[in-house]
């Protein structure tokens, strides 16, 4: 059984169709890449995964229990993570808090544990930040850990952002065009990272990439959509030599 399955999943907005009988299987450990033109479908099966559209039609299972229906929040709690294409730290937070943040979902203190500042509630706090430490020493952030998040160079906020979600303690990790906005040297050090992310914390890894040479470098099962479509499934190489790709890429028959 598969750890995310997902099932003929449409996704309709009004006389739109997003997503057309889409299938996706993600296992424990694996990395999956999802890559399509613009207006494929992509974020919306990340969104439709993680509780933020439901869907018209269709089923998404994590460890063959479904999510349809729970809230984003319930669904992190399930353990899915997820970053954005665009960044959503807070700006205003330094790094430390940032992470921090991350572990709110598995607190057991309470509400008059925070207000009262019991033993358990410092505890708990203390085994937090030293976990967030942790992380961001992991990440190479662990010097900057004081310094607010809106003050760090892109690259680095793109690595919080995931460290951040790491701190859900997640079973599926989606990353949603990481490497946006990134140059060259940073985007190899992003390959880096995600294969360090999938075997330091043997999760599986859903990947939304424009980058093509990232994508095929890293991942070992790539799905295309075109127009709410899957065209493709397979490896690097299947995926690459296949005419239906070519064609949505390329925007003209091959052969």
């Amino acid at each position: 059984m598969a750890l995310l399955e997902i099932s003929n999943l449409t996704v309709q907005f009004g006389g739109l169709r997003a997503l057309s009988g889409f299938d996706f299987e993600l296992d424990e450990g694996q990395l999956h890449g999802l890559i399509g033109p613009n207006g494929a479908g992509k974020t919306t099966a990340f969104n439709v995964a993680t509780g933020v559209y439901q869907p018209t039609m269709g089923d998404v299972r994590l460890a063959g229990e479904s999510v349809v229906g729970a809230r984003p929040f319930e669904i992190n709690r399930l353990g899915i993570a997820r970053t954005f294409q665009n960044t959503r730290l807070f700006s205003g937070l330094t790094v430390l808090e940032n992470v921090l943040v991350g572990f709110n979902q598995s607190v057991t203190h309470g509400f008059w544990g925070t207000i009262l500042r019991t033993p358990h509630h410092q505890r708990e706090d203390r085994m937090h930040e030293h976990e967030a430490m942790r992380l961001l020493e992991r990440f190479g952030l662990a010097n900057r850990s004081e310094e607010l998040a809106q003050n760090l160079p892109y690259g680095d906020q793109r690595r919080l952002e995931i460290a951040r979600a790491l701190a859900t303690r997640p079973r599926i990790l989606l990353l949603d065009e990481p490497a946006a906005g990134m140059n060259p040297q940073e985007k190899i050090a992003l390959m880096d990272l995600i294969r360090f992310i999938r075997d330091e914390f043997s999760i599986g890894i859903w990947l939304i990439e424009h980058d093509m040479k990232l994508v095929m470098a890293i991942c070992e099962r790539i799905t295309v959509l075109d127009h709410g479509e899957t065209i493709a499934v397979g490896t690097a190489a299947e995926v690459q030599a296949d005419p239906k790709v070519i064609e949505a890429y390329l925007g003209e028959p091959v052969g």
